[in-house]
Order: C-alpha cells, then sequence, then structure tokens
C-alpha cells in the first residue's frame, strides 16, 4: 500500500475504515476498507481530517475484490437464483423458487483449496424456499492477481457450480398393507404422516389403496395406482424381514426395476427404492417413517419431488451422516442429520 493525497485518490482502493464520528449521533464508519473512492467522496474525507489516505497499489495484474467477487458469482450462478449488490467483496446467491439445491463438491473443494478463495454454500442435496440464501463468495484480500482468477475459472470448468431444480407438481399414489389396519383392528396411523410429508412439497394424494397381506394384492394395488396416472407410489408397511411381510416381493413383482432395499440410515434402514421403466418410483417405507420425524425417507423424498432419480451410488453415500442421535426435541433439518450426502 502506499500514501497518497486524498485529492489524488479517485479510483483508489482504501486499505482501511474511516469512522466517521458526530458526538450524541453517529459513530460508524463512513467508508469501508475495499471503498474505490469517487470525485464525490472527496469533500466528506478532508471533512473528517482525511487529507492523506493509505491506498492499495493496483495495477493491470491485479483486480479489485469486488471485481474478483464478480468472478467468484459467474462461476457458481445458475437458473432459478439471483445475487445479492456485491459489498465489501462478498456476493451471495438467494433461491428464486421452491426447489432441490445441489452442489458439485468436487469442484467446489478444488476452488476452495486455492489460496485467498472462498466459496461457502448449503450443503448439496438440500431442500430449499423461495428466499433462502444459498451460497456466498469473496475474496480474503482486497486486491487479488488476475492469473488467480483464472485459476479459479480452470477448476471450476464450463458449467455452473451449483444448481436448483424446481419441484415439480406430482400426484402420490398410497398402498397401505396389513391385515390388521385391511381388518380394521387398528386406525392407520401411517399414511396421514405420508400425506403430510408429501403436502410439504406440494405433492397432492391421487389414490389411496388397503391391502391385507396378499402379495398380489398388493401387486395389483400398485399397478392400479401406476394405471390410475400416479407419479410415484409409496407402500407402508410390511418392510421388514418376517415372513409375512409381503411388500418387497409385491413391488418386485410388478417388474419395477429394484434400485436398492436397505439403506445405510437409522432410523430407515429397510427402505426400499425402485424405479417403473418410465422413471415411475416406487417405494416401501419402513414402520419407522409413521413415528420418527427424520429418516432415509425425508433424505430422499426431496430428490424424488425435484424429479432426480437416484442410484444405488446416492443411498451408499447416505451412510456419512446417515445415524440421527434421536435428540429429545428434533431440530431436523437444522442438524446434521443426513448433512453427508
Amino acid at each position: 500500500m502506499k500514501c497518497i493525497n486524498t485529492t489524488d485518490a479517485v479510483g483508489h482502493v482504501l486499505c482501511h475504515d474511516i469512522t466517521r464520528i458526530v458526538k450524541d449521533v453517529v459513530k460508524d464508519a463512513a467508508f469501508r476498507k475495499g471503498h474505490v473512492v469517487t470525485e464525490e467522496d472527496i469533500p466528506l474525507l478532508l471533512s473528517l481530517g482525511k487529507d492523506h489516505l493509505y491506498v492499495w497499489e493496483k495495477d493491470e495484474n491485479t483486480l479489485h475484490e469486488d471485481e474478483a467477487a464478480q468472478i467468484l458469482y459467474q462461476v457458481c450462478r445458475n437458473e432459478h437464483m439471483h445475487p445479492t449488490p456485491v459489498k465489501e467483496g462478498k456476493i451471495e446467491l438467494v433461491a428464486d423458487c421452491d426447489g432441490l439445491f445441489r452442489v458439485d463438491v468436487d469442484r467446489l473443494d478444488a476452488i476452495n483449496e486455492l489460496d485467498e478463495i472462498m466459496i461457502a454454500t448449503r450443503h448439496s442435496n438440500t431442500a430449499v424456499k423461495k428466499g433462502d440464501r444459498l451460497l456466498g463468495t469473496r475474496v480474503i484480500p482486497l486486491v487479488i492477481q488476475k492469473e488467480k482468477m483464472e485459476q479459479v475459472k480452470k477448476a471450476a470448468g464450463d458449467t455452473p457450480l451449483v444448481s436448483l431444480t424446481p419441484f415439480l407438481s406430482m400426484k402420490a399414489g398410497i398402498v397401505t398393507t396389513g391385515n390388521e389396519v385391511y381388518h380394521g383392528r387398528i386406525k392407520d396411523t401411517f399414511t396421514p404422516v405420508i400425506i403430510d410429508k408429501l403436502a410439504s412439497y406440494g405433492i397432492n394424494v391421487c389414490g389411496h389403496e388397503i391391502c391385507d397381506d396378499d402379495q398380489e394384492k398388493i401387486t395389483n394395488a400398485i399397478m392400479k395406482l401406476k394405471q390410475d396416472g400416479a407419479d410415484m407410489i409409496l407402500c407402508t408397511g410390511g418392510m421388514s424381514v418376517d415372513p409375512d411381510d409381503r411388500t418387497p416381493g409385491a413391488i418386485k413383482a410388478t417388474g419395477a426395476r429394484i434400485v436398492t432395499y436397505g439403506a445405510p440410515v437409522l432410523p430407515g434402514a429397510m427402505l426400499l427404492l425402485a424405479y417403473f421403466e418410465d422413471g415411475t418410483p416406487v417405494l416401501g417405507l419402513p414402520g419407522c417413517v409413521m413415528y420418527a420425524k427424520a429418516t432415509a425417507f425425508d433424505l430422499i423424498l426431496p430428490r424424488i419431488a425435484a424429479g432426480v432419480e437416484l442410484t444405488k451410488k446416492d443411498l451408499a453415500h447416505m451412510g456419512n451422516g446417515g445415524f440421527c442421535l434421536g435428540c429429545s426435541t428434533c431440530h431436523y433439518p437444522a442438524c446434521g442429520f443426513g448433512k453427508g450426502i
């Protein structure tokens, strides 16, 4: 940095905050570190007793933090999000719709491994609402070498670092299984839980079938809902390894492709996920979904609601962070459950 006359400071970058104090009225920074001095600033700076200023020696090989922040924004930005105004070298991205927020974590890591650079995001595969803040970017120093920002562009590649996929308008079919419900021995308390979870993503229930523990009847109920136009089908109950739990076999008998029967998540280890050829998902939901606030179902539902097809690898990754601590007061999703995925 160098010291120059304030009257010669137009276009230069301040190296420190300059405070304005008016007794009993204000004590605050009139100019922040990193501010680019304009012609209009000169009278106020002189009135604050600043005949000289310490400024950064910017040249053709360096960028101001605000200019660098614009480059970081460019490598992140995508559809359905907008930037905040740049302030003190920082730009944030804000969601324009409800949807599924995803991050290319490998490329994010590659950029953050560069010195003097930072991009901080929400966790990947997070459900967000319109207006939610998604990420923030900035460079650490007030000025940075242009060559460093070229490294950022190279690490970022040609596609945006993040995405926000809007939730689809979907209809769900529910198959309730079990002799105890079918014959009216107990009240069905599972279906209302599922309806509430689906409603939070704008998913309506278009059909509800109740079956006893007959595998063929369960299969027929799934196929009926499929033919009636359900965009996803959820089967509740009958998901354990007991001989009279017929739901997994019934789903397999539909011809749907089984992605997984079992997930490395607690609660929710007995989850089953399958897809018909046209991409319609079929899920077998274990009993824990009925009483636990957050399970494996809650971790995959945002992706299903956004029309994203899950793979075996996606489910395998859920083991990292897939152990619920069972807190006496549940704070999900504001906790670590599922945040490793």
